[in-house]
């Protein structure tokens, strides 16, 4: 797979277009909020900046399919809240702003843990501090939340998906 890089104004009126890559419009609500998208050995990621720290973004297809391995990248120096929705499932997570590094995360309906690698909606939820190396310390200076969304999220081959988010912090 050919590495591409796209960067996105939050409101772009078309799709982007990678060669050789996946086709995705945007919508979000803050005029502010970026998006790039890139392949990544085998992954493609969703790098999203949200200089506000509330937002909600639609992601779109425009092609036929959603590419194999999707991850999120959102740049927040902390996670009050996090709603990620398609037709079929709806995952929420937040992550403590005080004392110990905890993570919350659940699927709506399920009984299945997404912090579980063998749950079938596993998230492989990460901090990234911006030195690119896992961390717990909150609130990330220049880093960012990284997580994996699992297959079942994409069964139907939803036309479009939705993440919305509160950052602790916000400006």
């Amino acid at each position: 797979m050919r590495a591409f890089s796209v960067l996105v104004l939050a409101f772009a009126g078309g799709p982007v277009l990678a060669e050789d890559g996946p086709q995705f419009k945007f919508k979000s609500k803050q005029d502010d909020d970026r998006v790039t998208v890139k392949a990544e050995n085998d992954r493609t990621v969703f790098d999203v900046a949200s200089p506000h720290g509330i937002s909600e973004l639609m992601i779109e297809r425009t092609g036929d399919m959603w590419p194999d391995v999707v991850v999120v990248r959102l740049h927040l120096s902390g996670l009050e809240r996090l709603r990620v929705k398609s037709n079929t499932v709806s995952l929420e997570g937040s992550v403590l702003s005080h004392t110990d590094y905890q993570v919350s995360l659940s699927v709506e309906g399920k009984k299945d843990d997404p912090k579980d690698p063998k749950s079938a909606y596993y998230l492989d939820f990460k901090m990234v501090g911006k030195d690119g190396k896992p961390t717990t310390t909150i609130p990330l200076q220049n880093g960012y939340f990284e997580f994996r969304l699992p297959k079942p999220f994409f069964e139907g081959n939803p036309k479009s998906v939705s993440l919305t988010w509160i950052d602790f912090f916000r400006r």
